[in-house]
């Protein structure tokens, strides 16, 4: 059953977000240190006071609510999404998922770019993922990315696509990844924009990895240790770090926000390439969903099944990878070519981790190009 859905917060709780902000029991810092231990003291008070005397939740409200909205019951989880259809006839459906610190959000500068084109038409689909936004939080265990990619499926076939197309970073490229897997009868292309870092393509007995792998290799281990933290509490401990995130706005805030600085091309200060509102909408969201826990839950979830594959496992369906000079750590096209049919790699100039919200130009481009290419082929 599908159900619209209409974005309205209690104004209690946006009052409560506001008194505990102001109300934070600030820390110490090393003088002038910067982001060098985590998320700036001096730019966490700065958009505290943002938060409290300037940003409008409304307005996310208004924005998110001026596109069509829905829930459906898919196995017993209630997924919220976007649907955007096109008005032009035979249009592709497109399911774009987010990853984490992210969220559905992400994805609103990309909504124009692909809905209203004249090279190619998109009926975008734009999920909340399971822990995330206003979906249901799995209370199971198991609802991996593996498990979310079944019920994409599902969700695709009940608004009546046969045919689709998928597109991905972070959690959301694990997801579009296992979604090609699983139903390559289905997904007439996939779309990247990150390679998850569990990925494992099948290695031969007495394969030997050549020196580009082996350095991308040492590369991820020296990140992992300076910036990896965070996906190894996630991965083994997430309730623990929970309870101070769902208490506290100004922690999760910080939590989120901190990686949005290292994670993206910003050239050294974060509003160069985010504005606070964009920065504040999406840690909003966390909040007054209470979704810090089931949204990080996932690692755990996933370090348990991660992307490794077997011997038969090959993504066949087109894939595209575009590659953003500051995302993390990605493994050179050769390794990633074992274990997916690579027809289009492009390197970007500009853009890091947040593509959809840094550079949603030029991703939205790639994106149009990819898809166009496919179905002029199959025409």
């Amino acid at each position: 059953m599908v159900q619209p859905f209409f974005l309205n917060t209690p104004q209690r709780i946006l009052d409560d977000l506001i008194d505990r902000v102001k109300n934070t029991r600030w820390p110490d810092e090393i003088t002038d240190s910067g982001w060098t231990y985590g998320a700036n003291l001096l730019y966490m008070k700065e958009i505290a006071d943002y938060w409290c005397h300037t940003f409008d939740w409304r307005k996310v409200e208004e924005e998110v609510n001026s596109y069509p909205n829905f829930i459906m019951d898919i196995d017993g989880y209630k997924v919220h999404f976007l649907h955007i259809k096109s008005k032009r006839d035979n249009s592709l459906p497109l399911i774009i998922t987010h990853g984490w610190p992210g969220s559905f959000l992400e994805m609103m500068k990309l909504i124009p770019l692909l809905a209203s084109d004249d090279s190619i038409s998109f009926d975008l689909v734009i999920p909340s993922v399971i822990g995330f936004g206003f979906s249901d939080k799995g209370t199971q265990r198991g609802c991996n990315s593996a498990f979310v990619a079944e019920l994409w499926h599902k969700l695709m076939n009940k608004l009546g696509y046969a045919k689709y197309g998928a597109q991905g970073g972070d959690i959301g490229a694990g997801i579009s990844t296992w979604l090609s897997l699983k139903h390559p009868e289905n997904v007439v292309g996939l779309h990247l924009n990150y390679i998850s870092d569990s990925y494992r393509p099948f290695l031969g007995q007495d394969e030997k990895l050549p020196e580009e792998v082996l350095q991308y290799q040492q590369y991820a281990s020296h990140w992992s240790s300076t910036e990896g933290a965070y996906a190894q509490q996630h991965s083994s401990k997430p309730m623990t770090l929970s309870y101070g995130l769902n208490d506290s706005p100004i922690g999760l805030c910080a939590w989120i926000i901190e990686k949005f600085n290292s994670w993206s091309d910003s050239n050294g200060h974060i509003e160069n390439t985010f504005s606070k509102d964009e920065l504040l909408a999406n840690v909003t969201l966390y909040w007054i969903t209470q979704t810090i826990h089931s949204s990080i839950r996932i690692y755990n979830e996933n370090s348990q099944m991660p992307l490794v594959f077997g011997a038969n496992d090959f993504v066949e369906v087109p894939v595209a990878f575009a590659k953003f000079p500051k995302e993390l750590p990605t493994p050179p096209r050769s390794y990633i070519e074992k274990g997916f049919n690579i027809q289009r790699w492009t390197e970007l100039e500009t853009g890091g981790h947040f593509a959809a919200m840094e550079q949603p130009h030029l991703l939205a481009d790639e994106i149009k190009i990819f898809f166009s290419n496919l179905t002029s082929d199959n025409q």
